[in-house]
């Protein structure tokens, strides 16, 4: 038996996820209208300007193809809740531990939204939206919103002129659209749980005036966009605002490296040639240092809130779009795990999972490319409470990882895997116990089976 050592996983996983970049080509795409920057300005572009700039612009164009995603394939409506079955949900690294019900929620100056939630005690749930870039803004439950933790609420643009219901608590937010996440944990009862899904309503207060969104091209994680990413700048910066404070001067950026990648073939291609050669191995960098490492599993520290660090932005955007708050959740990732081999992983009897969180733990497996559910004949995608994993003679808890259960571990704790598949892990603590929050901690080791 080995150990996957923390520095073997961070070198295989920057290895192949540059190797899937590698072939990234600058697609040709329709060009949209001169941008107003001084040209001799933008000629004077550092390639440091072009990698700030694209890994700021990236986030948003990560936003804008699920937003294209969920309309045009899904069927979303503007303001209308779609309620997802348990696991019925395709973006990336999704909680495979809770039921869904998403929405693309549209406010303007005259135009407020009612939401209702029911009242929901003795299980995890959260009301969650996010701006366009990826940034939280709002979460409503019995922690965030003790005196008013359920009932009826008017959600308004900041500003607008607009007298809500006597009854409705109004919340003012800072951008006309939103992506909603309402998530409920299916606990002891998950038809419950189903039910009070689909008590969750929204109900707009008039027609809102919606903008065209931005129509980006679709692109995949292996192949994103390079230069023709500044193609859609200017729609980009005009569009919806980035209320994260500091990113005036990477904006700029952004402006000056759009006017030179219009100024001629040659530019083009030099910006081309930047971003594979730095800005996507950094990006990629980034990827695997997203917070301190113990056991091989990194916890990433910036996620749900950014401040001035885009660059965690996109990259959660990229491995983990629609993330949640520290306030809410801890994440533990490990990435790039070889789905023909097996793992274990042993939790002692004074540490069990459920011991970590006050509310509920979980463990899901998604690939390494596209962060998406890998099939399995169990249709089994994550290990959590509702598994009922058994314990050991010893009181401990040991879970197995891998296309072949091992003998010696229940079958409610094994997770099955698909070989020639590369999969991440990834370890939720929802409401970490003091303890599992500290900097110190981290999940086991996995020690692979020979």
């Amino acid at each position: 038996m080995h150990k996957l050592s923390r520095a073997s996983a961070a070198t295989v996983l920057a290895v192949t996820l540059l190797a899937g970049l590698d072939g990234c080509k600058s697609a040709p795409v329709e060009q949209t209208p001169p941008i107003a920057v001084d040209q001799n300005s933008a000629l004077t572009v550092s390639d440091t300007d072009i990698v700030h700039a694209y890994h700021y612009l990236l986030g948003r164009l990560l936003v804008l193809r699920q937003q294209r995603l969920d309309f045009e394939k899904d069927g979303f409506q503007w303001n209308h809740l779609v309620h997802r079955k348990p696991g019925g949900v395709e973006w990336a690294n999704p909680n495979l531990d809770v039921v869904y019900s998403e929405a693309w929620v549209a406010l303007d100056e005259k135009t407020c939204v009612l939401l209702d939630i029911p009242r929901i005690e003795g299980r995890y749930y959260t009301w969650q939206m996010l701006d366009g870039w990826g940034e939280t803004v709002l979460n409503i439950n019995e922690r965030t919103f003790a005196q008013r933790p359920y009932g009826r609420y008017a959600l308004c643009l900041k500003g607008a002129r607009v007298m809500p219901p006597a009854d409705a608590l109004r919340i003012d937010l800072p951008v006309r659209t939103m992506r909603v996440l309402a998530r409920i944990e299916p606990g002891e009862d998950a038809a419950q749980a189903i039910r009070l899904q689909h008590e969750f309503h929204l109900t707009p207060l008039g027609e809102p005036r919606i903008e065209t969104p931005i129509e980006v091209p679709f692109f995949t994680n292996a192949q994103l966009p390079r230069a023709e990413a500044f193609d859609f700048a200017t729609q980009v910066l005009d569009g919806q605002p980035d209320v994260s404070p500091g990113m005036d001067d990477v904006r700029t950026k952004v402006r000056a490296v759009a006017a030179l990648v219009q100024s001629g073939t040659a530019a083009r291609t030099r910006v081309d040639d930047v971003i594979a050669r730095k800005a996507l191995p950094a990006l990629m960098q980034r990827l695997s240092a997203l917070g301190p490492s113990g056991n091989g599993w990194v916890r990433p520290t910036t996620f749900g809130h950014y401040g001035s660090d885009y660059l965690a932005r996109t990259v959660v955007d990229l491995v983990g779009i629609w993330a949640n708050t520290r306030t809410e959740v801890t994440y533990y990732g490990m990435r790039n795990l070889d789905g023909r081999a097996t793992y274990t992983q042993t939790y002692p009897k004074d540490a069990l999972p459920q011991s970590l969180a006050r509310y509920f733990w979980s463990v899901t497996e998604v690939d390494s490319t596209h962060f998406k559910v890998v099939p399995n004949p169990l249709g089994r995608h994550a290990l959590n409470r509702q598994s009922r994993v058994q314990p050991n003679a010893d009181g401990s808890v040991t879970l197995a990882f891998g296309p072949v259960r091992p003998d010696s571990v229940p079958e409610s704790n094994w997770l099955p895997t698909q070989p020639g598949t590369n999969y991440n892990l990834t370890f939720r603590l929802y409401g970490p116990v003091a303890g599992a929050a500290a900097d110190q901690y981290f999940p086991p080791p996995l020690v692979g089976q020979r």
